[in-house]
């Protein structure tokens, strides 16, 4: 899992990066709302933890604006605030979860590996981005026409739309879709990217892949 960190206290960004780290998470870790922003908006994450009091732009306002640009990544909130209305609107502002401060890391992993064990099972069912639709059960791809995808280019196709115009890597890609198979590589991604393009191309979509092999990919239009 791939997580963005935003918490403005140095010594407490460093403990909570390290034990994220210890435990097998990719972590970017930044120190305000903004730089929140401009990294969820840049990298594709599996989930974000904010604080909610940060310089520059407190965590509610980063939640907000991510939320606006359509990006549904799993947030937790920090806060150091008990008090429910506070919390009520951390959750009310599109949050998932909470922890007040101050938290047991430990509880804090936990979450984490307990919204992993969600994810595995977890599927948005119909996705649009631009004049392309897909319905994942159906395995279903709609814009002038349509078309049936495999099993790997639902997934993958999948994985794209969630993650939108940001780049993605091949070893993002095999670890998300190919859950780190040891045989997948930037050869099998390629092939698999470049069926994805072939069948948006025969719907004529006007959503493209762009990238190239031994790259990184995006989704746009």
């Amino acid at each position: 899992m791939k997580i963005l960190l935003a918490e403005d206290e140095p010594q407490l960004n460093h403990v909570i990066t390290v034990a994220l780290q210890s435990a097998k998470y990719d972590v970017d870790s930044v120190f305000n709302g903004q730089e929140a922003v401009n990294a969820a908006s840049k990298n594709a994450y599996d989930a974000m933890i904010f604080d909610i009091m940060m310089p520059v732009m407190d965590g509610i306002t980063a939640l907000k604006k991510i939320r606006e640009q359509g990006n549904k990544t799993y947030v937790m909130m920090l806060t150091a605030k008990s008090e429910v209305d506070d919390k009520v609107t951390g959750l009310e502002s599109g949050a998932d979860d909470y922890l007040t401060k101050p938290f047991s890391l430990k509880e804090l992993i936990a979450r984490l590996h307990s919204l992993e064990r969600r994810s595995e099972n977890y599927s948005t069912e119909n996705l649009q981005y631009g004049d392309l639709k897909l319905n994942v059960s159906d395995q279903e791809l709609v814009a002038h026409n349509s078309i049936r995808l495999a099993n790997k280019e639902t997934e993958l196709l999948q994985y794209f739309l969630l993650n939108s115009d940001k780049d993605l890597s091949a070893q993002e890609l095999i670890t998300h879709i190919w859950k780190n198979d040891p045989e997948a590589n930037s050869e099998l991604v390629w092939l698999y990217v470049s069926y994805l393009k072939q069948k948006l191309a025969s719907i004529q979509s006007e959503v493209k892949i762009l990238g190239e092999k031994g790259g990184s990919f995006r989704l746009t239009k």
